[in-house]
């Protein structure tokens, strides 16, 4: 069986292989009686290879209206071509806006206390590493996707994925909506630092938190990520303004804060110490924070399937991806570096905004990061949204019109969201680790175990059983390889919940955590 669309791959009866999009117009497009369009798989490729479904259409979800039929992607434009919002209208360059927005982030500011850890030259080795496993793994997301148009989200993935188990789709939906609104909450916490640093701490921080809610809300409100690919495109431009100045100022400043102060334990003496490799003293559970810290910066498969899901032209998406994967390396390199360089290990900061011991330099840099603050929020909360709105929904006039309903209860799940998020994030003193301990627990899915076997089911569709050895040394290389990714997310699974869990027992310890809903200042 063969995927049908604009993305699709035609065989014409000669040795010509010709993408479907270029043939044919939407309107043009045709179903057979079982939903498929009409050509042979056997005979379907994508750049010499074969795409096949990796098995019959699904009734995938809850509470959608999918009756067990592919709609391509240029039939799902036709079906909506009448309605007044409109889903699938990002071009790549917009989603390479989201996807900007995403990974140019505050989290890049973590990078040089993660190099401290585990040494500069470990770090950014793993660094490129970690960047080239993510887009690897993402490009596998992409071809799934291309090969089934109907999914809308992460969740109908994943019940395909494991052959159409319907609590796999429960499961993957709850680890889905968990993940986003903790990274939400985080993000209103974040904005409350920001406020708290800025104001010097002059309203209590549930306040700041409650007034980022409410911004970050009222910013969610768009509808399609055509609209807020605008946003995230102002987000991303600002964030790389923002660790450039931190970078620039840690470089120009004649010391780092705290410098030579001694500190609370004695170490902040001397001159800043570059470690090339990591500490003798390093300890499994920081060395293992500190990868995983640079992992959780890169992971972000979870929003993937939803973007495509919106994109005319779904094969464009490794335009954008390649596009923000060496953004990515360049920025995360360069910035974790230098401000590592200018700060050492016993001076740096997890934002390193706090490293500048100019008051000045941190505020005008911190500054330049609040459309992070706000969006990146926004962003995993439409996400969320969407996956609940569209389950509701799904094949009712208040989908893809302007009514009183629809509007009301988009606004009111985002609401919900937000609230859930501002009181997670306000009730639990160890919020930080806990998001770390989701993180492990979450991401070692989303990031590498889920792609390692949607890699061997598509093979598996294309060549059949034996697909290993029938394709020689392609076959036993890339089994190989998506068995070591699938083992990386174990690993991840199994020892990245061990570090943090540990992490939070020695914080706990030592008197680190704070008490709920505290007044208490955050800020850097």
């Amino acid at each position: 069986m063969a995927l049908g669309g604009k993305s699709d791959v035609v065989a014409d009866g000669t040795n010509n292989i010709t993408l479907d999009h270029e043939k044919r117009e939407p309107h043009q497009e045709t179903l057979s009686n079982a939903g498929f369009y009409q050509y042979d798989a056997e005979k379907t490729e994508e750049r010499g290879r074969k795409m096949s479904r990796i098995g019959g259409p699904k009734d995938i979800g809850v509470g959608g209206s999918d009756s067990g039929s592919v709609v391509s992607v240029g039939k799902q434009m036709e079906l909506e071509a009448s309605n007044a919002i409109k889903y699938r209208t990002c071009s790549w360059p917009k989603t390479a806006a989201l996807l900007f927005s995403e990974y140019i982030c505050l989290a890049i500011m973590s990078f040089p206390y993660s190099y401290s850890i585990l040494g500069l030259v470990p770090g950014l080795i793993l660094t490129v590493v970690i960047a080239a496993a993510v887009l690897y793994t993402s490009l596998i997301v992409w071809e799934f996707c291309l090969r089934h148009p109907e999914i809308r989200d992460v969740c109908d993935l994943g019940q395909m994925l494991y052959y159409g188990w319907r609590w796999v789709w429960y499961l993957t939906a709850v680890m889905f909506l968990l993940n986003n609104t903790f990274i939400q909450g985080l993000h209103v916490l974040t904005g409350a630092k920001y406020l708290n640093t800025m104001t010097n701490h002059s309203v209590c921080t549930i306040g700041f938190s409650a007034i980022m809610a409410v911004i970050s809300w009222i910013c969610s409100l768009p509808r399609t990520f055509d609209t807020l690919s605008k946003l995230a495109t102002l987000s991303a431009f600002f964030t790389f303004i923002s660790v450039l100045l931190a970078a620039i100022f840690a470089g120009i400043e004649a010391h780092p804060k705290g410098y030579n102060s001694g500190g609370p334990s004695g170490t902040l003496v001397g001159e800043p110490k570059v470690l090339v490799i990591a500490s003798s003293s390093t300890t499994f559970v920081s060395g293992m924070n500190a990868f995983l810290n640079i992992s959780y910066t890169f992971i972000g498969q979870i929003t993937l399937p939803s973007f495509i899901a919106e994109m005319k032209e779904p094969k464009d998406f490794p335009k954008a991806l390649w596009a923000v994967t060496i953004a990515e390396i360049i920025v995360f390199s360069l910035v974790g570096a230098i401000v590592y360089a200018y700060t050492g290990t016993q001076y740096n900061t997890a934002p390193a905004f706090g490293s500048l011991g100019n008051e000045l330099y941190l505020k005008v840099s911190f500054s330049f990061m609040i459309p992070t603050l706000i969006f990146l929020g926004v962003l995993y909360a439409s996400v969320s949204a969407r996956f609940i709105f569209f389950r509701i929904f799904e094949g009712t006039r208040h989908k893809g019109n302007h009514t009183v309903v629809g509007w009301a209860s988009w606004a009111g799940i985002l609401a919900v969201l937000w609230v859930v998020a501002f009181i997670i994030a306000e009730v639990i003193p160890f919020f930080s680790d806990l998001l770390s301990l989701m993180s492990s627990l979450f991401d070692s899915f989303f990031g590498f175990i889920f792609w390692g076997t949607a890699y061997m089911r598509m093979r598996a569709a294309d060549y059949g059983p034996g697909w290993i050895t029938k394709r020689g040394i392609r076959g036993l290389w890339g089994f190989s390889l998506n068995v070591g990714i699938i083992l990386v997310g174990c690993y991840m699974l199994t020892a990245g919940t061990y570090a943090t869990v540990q992490s939070i027992i020695d914080n706990y310890h030592s008197g680190l955590f704070g008490s709920a809903f505290s007044c208490a200042s955050n800020g850097l």
